[in-house]
């Protein structure tokens, strides 16, 4: 498996479309993980993943905290913020912004886990979405979300390999536009999808002279190293095994993984397995002896004061608050 499959595997995304809006010139809204609006689609969680899909029109999109993010989107493009930020869309930026929340209060209520619809506006020009969110572990420690820029956008249209994705673009509006049995699950999926193929064009669309986690796997050794590392994150990989398999030396790749990562490559795998037990220890019946052989650890003394220095607490109690659905962030 590579390594983008495996981090999105363990991250375990649930996604949701709430929303089918028409505004209309002049506008501004502010959206945010509303905790009413997140309880109604979505699985209780660590952290939101926010997106907006224009179908029809234009409009501008920032963070609510960063003028400088400003984004223009036109029709076919699909706007994502991944920590789930507070963020403002409007016809123009510098208009006041309206809260999102309470313009659905009474559809929320009346009509739980439906694609809610919005008309709001001035009554100009016309700008179409349909939002959603992807419910999601702690995005924080996970190497490829918290490496995607905290707002982005990817056209979903204009791309020769692009022809499936627009049908299933139209084919979302219209399951959006029109409940049916079934409407659920099938905007839940294409949710995931999308994010699926947002993150996969990101990466491509990197500069040449881009550092961080989603680099390295865009890289055609370090990628193929932290493949081998997710595949099998339990097996004693050494660099010098890496290496050799990746067809550089020892100390080339060493000096390439951390100028990509900004960590080597022992480290990086130590760190990728303590998230493996994490999850494995908040979702699972696996003993922690278990757990620690499962991820590589031949001494159980030994993965809890791994652990403890990854989570500030040890197995047993990560497990205490996972099971009573805590959100705990992990120290970094």
């Amino acid at each position: 498996m590579d390594a983008v499959s495996d981090v999105l595997r363990v991250v375990r995304l649930s996604g949701a479309v709430y929303l089918n809006g028409e505004f209309t010139a002049p506008w501004c809204v502010l959206g945010e993980a509303d905790a009413a609006l997140c309880d109604a689609f979505l699985p209780r969680s660590e952290r939101v993943v926010s997106f907006h899909l224009v179908t029809e029109g234009s409009c501008w999109a920032r963070l609510a905290d960063d003028p400088m993010s400003a984004i223009h989107l036109t029709a076919g493009e699909l706007l994502v913020v991944p920590q789930g930020e507070s963020h403002i869309m409007a016809s123009v930026l510098d208009l006041s912004p309206v809260l999102v929340g309470p313009l659905l209060a009474t559809q929320l209520e009346k009509a739980p886990r439906q694609v809610m619809r919005l008309s709001y506006g001035g009554g100009g020009a016309g700008t179409r979405l349909v939002c959603g969110f992807l419910a999601c572990d702690d995005t924080l420690s996970n190497p490829l979300l918290s490496a995607l820029p905290r707002i982005f956008k990817i056209d979903m249209r204009n791309d020769p390999r692009s022809a499936w994705l627009d049908a299933s673009l139209q084919f979302a509006a219209a399951e959006a536009a029109d409940w049916r049995v079934g409407t659920e699950i099938v905007l839940a999926r294409l949710s995931e999808l999308l994010f699926v193929e947002a993150v996969r064009r990101c990466i491509d669309a990197l500069p040449a002279d881009k550092k961080g986690w989603l680099a390295g796997v865009r890289d055609r050794f370090v990628g193929r190293a932290l493949s081998m590392m997710h595949a099998r994150p339990a097996y004693a990989w050494t660099v010098d095994e890496l290496a050799r398999k990746v067809g550089l030396s020892r100390s080339a790749l060493a000096q390439r993984f951390t100028e990509l990562l900004g960590q080597p490559p022992m480290q990086y795998l130590a760190h990728w397995r303590l998230q493996i037990a994490a999850q494995e220890l908040r979702g699972g019946s696996k003993s922690v002896g278990a757990v620690a052989e499962h991820v590589g650890y031949e001494s159980e003394a030994a993965f809890n004061r791994a652990f403890k220095r990854e989570f500030g607490m040890p197995p047993a109690g990560w497990r205490r608050h996972g099971a009573k659905g805590v959100a705990i962030a992990p120290l970094t």
